[in-house]
């Protein structure tokens, strides 16, 4: 069973780490950095933001090389953008157009991120090779983990 996340302390370092810098960059790549050291059970963690309106670009993150390039509406992280909701999915083999990145990743979850408008600019997303990993407190933790991203930068 996987080890609970100490949410409120990784909130609180991410606020440190982002005061005074504005740029999203910066600001993911630590966020992203974040998460890969304190998140248990996970083989990807990073971003993509919103291109056109119709597609998601491969933004900061920790792991494998991933997909470059996805359309909204396909895959987790597409469909997250389309309905503009969390979207966890503890078997990634059973969502309809899952986009296989890493063929070891078993559960996904992905949080849409926006500007302060509240207009998306892209989405966090989290893989784990271990069916079931996140959970509704995982859920929780990473959007309140999102919002202070959100307003740390000036998309």
């Amino acid at each position: 069973m996987t080890m609970a996340v100490q949410y409120d302390e990784l909130c609180k370092q991410l606020a440190g780490i982002t005061e005074g810098e504005r740029h999203p960059v910066p600001n993911m790549a630590n966020a992203a950095a974040l998460l890969w050291q304190a998140l248990p059970d996970i083989n990807w963690a990073g971003f993509y933001t919103l291109q056109e309106e119709d597609y998601l670009l491969l933004a900061p993150f920790q792991g494998k090389p991933a997909c470059i390039r996805i359309p909204v509406g396909r895959g987790v992280c597409g469909t997250a953008v389309a309905e503009n909701k969390t979207q966890l999915v503890k078997d990634v083999h059973a969502f309809p157009g899952h986009i296989a990145c890493d063929a070891a990743s078993a559960s996904e979850i992905v949080v849409p991120l926006h500007d302060r408008d509240g207009r998306i600019t892209g989405v966090l997303d989290i893989d784990s090779p271990l069916t079931g990993r996140f959970t509704e407190a995982d859920k929780a933790g990473l959007e309140s983990f999102a919002r202070i991203l959100e307003a740390a930068c000036d998309w």
